[in-house]
């Protein structure tokens, strides 16, 4: 079950949308001492990234942020920093890869195809390493045994390196969420237009003063409420109907009344 819940969430990575602020190429030039830094102190930046990326909150802290078998089953309630402390020396790649998958679940970042296409450089190259060592302690050889020397150096060198730039990527990001890059620009929602359509039988009232609805009287005062008075005070006028109406000889004669 734990596993296929690894899949899923593997699965749903690859269709994050948003972008890590820095990638790994510009790294070195966006923060070149917090590079050194995470170059040379490596398993102590892990440890200050990974309590930063929880908010400073180590109640909030599993091991290798809950990505491992192990995670949850090492004690981490009772002594959460000196569990940190035990996986980012005995399991620094691991506490790297933590903290990277915790800050892409929270902001739903993708990892790019340069950056997938240095750490998966990285990777076949330990392979590669380690394939030469093992062929060198069967042959015996000492040719292959120098070529597997100098492999595994590189190897290691990549390795340093490659995790130092992604160190620094997490920090900028995280630079980023506590708005250390200043504010963010907030962009105002445009203002409703209106437009005159085809479709649209009367074209609305821009500019002009607003027409009385349909079944309204146009141009006529409003009829009288019966709070002012039912009839209106004058109404009817006194003399009505008026004298001499209606006239002498009406209806003619033969009319039906």
């Amino acid at each position: 079950m734990a596993s296929q819940e690894h899949i899923e969430k593997m699965q749903a990575r690859q269709n994050y949308r948003n972008l890590w602020h820095t990638d790994l190429v510009r790294t070195i030039q966006a923060d070149t001492p917090y590079c050194c830094f995470a170059l040379w102190c490596a398993p102590c930046v892990s440890y200050l990234l990974r309590k930063r990326a929880l908010y400073d909150d180590m109640s909030r802290y599993t091991c290798c942020a809950g990505y491992m078998p192990c995670s949850g089953r090492c004690g981490e309630s009772r002594c959460p920093e000196f569990c940190l402390c035990t996986e980012v020396f005995l399991c620094f790649g691991n506490s790297v890869a933590s903290t990277r998958f915790l800050l892409q679940d929270e902001f739903n970042i993708q990892t790019t195809q340069c950056d997938n296409c240095i750490i998966g450089f990285m990777f076949c190259l330990q392979q590669i390493a380690c394939i030469f060592s093992i062929v060198a302690m069967i042959v015996g050889s000492d040719e292959i045994q120098e070529a597997s020397q100098l492999l595994s150096c590189l190897a290691d060198f990549v390795y340093c390196t490659v995790c130092a730039c992604m160190q620094t990527q997490h920090k900028i990001e995280m630079d980023k969420r506590d708005g250390k890059f200043g504010p963010q620009a907030v962009m105002a929602v445009p203002p409703a237009q209106q437009m005159s359509r085809i479709d649209q039988p009367v074209p609305p009232s821009v500019g002009y003063p607003p027409q009385p609805a349909y079944g309204q009287p146009y141009g006529y005062p409003p009829a009288p409420q019966p709070s002012q008075g039912y009839p209106a005070p004058g109404y009817p006028p006194a003399s009505y109907p008026p004298p001499g109406y209606p006239p002498q000889g009406y209806p003619p004669s033969g009319y039906p009344k």
